[in-house]
């Protein structure tokens, strides 16, 4: 496992819904547990844990059963969702990559045997495994996404707002909009119903996250830095039906 550029795989990844039950072999467990630790997060500040667990310490309302699943636990902080979502996500591309498939599972927890072991709150957990489904996608025409107009306004940043568009999100909600400036870009996440928001803001924030990660790789790939920051005005004129997120400064 040695595929390391991230941003090819957001291009054809998919979420992977079908495996071979067996276990992979324990030297791939053991480089994929290793890449945990290098992750980059939005908050270096937030204290995050990752670890891997089996089918049988798994509990998963949807039809999915993978070998393995990486558990998600962080520190409850201001941004912790977003945050787990930014690194998690590079560990979905990470493993697809590295043609391992895998697939955010928002409805799985952990059995209380291991929730009760966690120093830090469980957040989500991803299932991993040898696909027993096509891996990838063969081309960018197969995602079922919204436009790029649907998205975002303004001019600009083009490449990095593709990379967005492709993002993976609870029920392919993608509850995100982003707005172009001259260097740059507010992110507002959609509000939802009260209905919705007992189901899906927990997970839209999570979703916010992984389109920072994609808009991230992207940007890196262009040989560009970014850096979050928080802009008063974006926060107090978001765009009708949505709540601001952050503002991402492109350098």
């Amino acid at each position: 496992m040695k595929q390391t550029n991230l941003y090819e795989a957001i291009f054809k990844r998919k979420s992977v819904r079908k495996y071979d039950l067996n276990p992979l072999d324990e030297n791939t467990l053991a480089e994929i547990s290793a890449y945990t630790n290098v992750l980059k997060p939005i908050d270096s500040k937030i204290k995050t844990e990752m670890m891997i667990v089996s089918q049988e310490q798994i509990k998963n309302l949807l039809p999915i059963k993978s070998p393995h699943y990486i558990v998600v636990s962080s520190e409850n902080k201001e941004g912790y969702l977003t945050n787990v979502g930014f690194m998690l996500q590079q560990m979905d591309l990470f493993l697809s990559i590295n043609g391992i498939g895998s697939c955010w599972v928002g409805m799985a927890k952990p059995i209380k045997a291991v929730k009760e072991g966690l120093t830090l709150e469980f957040v989500i957990a991803m299932a991993f495994g040898k696909a027993e489904e096509p891996l990838h996608r063969n081309s960018t025409q197969e995602f079922k996404r919204k436009t790029l107009s649907e998205i975002s306004s303004g001019s600009g940043m083009e490449e990095q707002l593709e990379a967005v568009r492709l993002a993976p999100s609870a029920t392919n909600g993608q509850p995100w909009y982003f707005v172009v400036n001259k260097d740059t870009i507010d992110a507002f996440c959609i509000k939802p119903n009260f209905i919705r928001a007992l189901m899906y803001e927990r997970m839209n924030k999570i979703d916010m996250g992984i389109a920072f990660c994609h808009f991230w790789l992207a940007s890196k790939q262009l040989g560009k830095d970014i850096e979050f920051i928080h802009h008063s005005t974006a926060q107090d004129n978001p765009p009708k039906g949505y709540d601001y997120t952050a503002t991402i400064k492109v350098k």
